[in-house]
């Protein structure tokens, strides 16, 4: 069955916009009639990604912000308002394991603290910080959906990355919390849990019990589903896990 998402007139903000799962988010909703502002530090990136949305005869801006500071996710929020009237729609796709990033292979006794506190940063604070830079606009006109990134690492524990794992499981309570502080005014709240995602090859490594990686596009439309009004709906304050029974326990 052939399920039509219908975004016009909405303005949906998607962090990490200049790849991954943030630009494929950005990508979809544009196609299917949302003004999108896509957020990203990687400045090139971010703008090359927008434009091409405009190429292809849809509405998108590029900005850039690094989201550990809360004047530039400040400031982010603004334009989106400024330019579009209002936010409707908050991916919060920006993250990433630190030990990965930094090229960390220490054990967590040895790990510099400044990596722990990056990892803090990136993977919660920065959520936390464009959910309180957009929430106002959308508590005014009574309509908004905030999408969170969790990861299975956040359920099954990582021993390598054990702050990237915290601030994961964290997104648990964060997306229940803003359900409960927006029911009342149309605005919702999910989580999304996704295993190995073949954003990255390696990823294609990590093990399920489907014994594959997830393709983007498979983690991007349930997003799109969950922000749809018409079939999402009364979906708010859930965590989902996407992660090809990684987690199953006969695995």
């Amino acid at each position: 069955m052939q399920i039509n998402l219908d975004f016009t007139g909405q303005v949906a903000i998607c962090t990490g916009g200049a790849s991954g799962m943030g630009l494929l988010s950005g990508q979809k909703l544009a196609a299917s009639g949302a003004k999108v502002v896509l957020v990203d530090i990687n400045e090139e990136g971010v703008m090359k990604a927008a434009e091409e949305i405009r190429q292809h005869g849809y509405e998108a801006t590029g900005v850039v912000a690094d989201i550990r500071f809360y004047d530039q996710v400040e400031a982010a929020a603004k334009l989106a308002i400024e330019k579009y009237g209002q936010i409707d729609i908050l991916i919060n796709a920006c993250g990433g394991a630190s030990a990965r990033i930094w090229k960390c292979h220490d054990a967590f006794r040895d790990r510099d603290p400044e990596i722990i506190s990056w990892g803090i940063d990136v993977n919660l604070k920065g959520a936390l910080y464009f959910i309180r830079a957009c929430i106002g606009n959308m508590l005014d006109h009574n309509h908004g959906v905030i999408i969170n990134f969790g990861s299975v690492s956040g359920e099954e524990g990582s021993a390598g990355c054990i702050d990237y794992a915290a601030a994961k499981s964290a997104m648990h309570g964060v997306t229940k919390s803003i359900a409960s502080l927006g029911a009342k005014h149309n605005v919702r709240s999910c989580c999304i849990m996704p295993g190995p995602v073949l954003t990255r090859a390696a990823m294609a490594n990590m093990k399920t019990a489907i014994g594959r990686a997830a393709e983007p596009w498979e983690i991007v439309d349930f997003i799109l589903y969950l922000c749809d009004d018409t079939h999402g709906g009364f979906i708010t304050g859930s965590s989902h896990l996407l992660d090809g029974g990684r987690l199953l326990a006969q695995f």
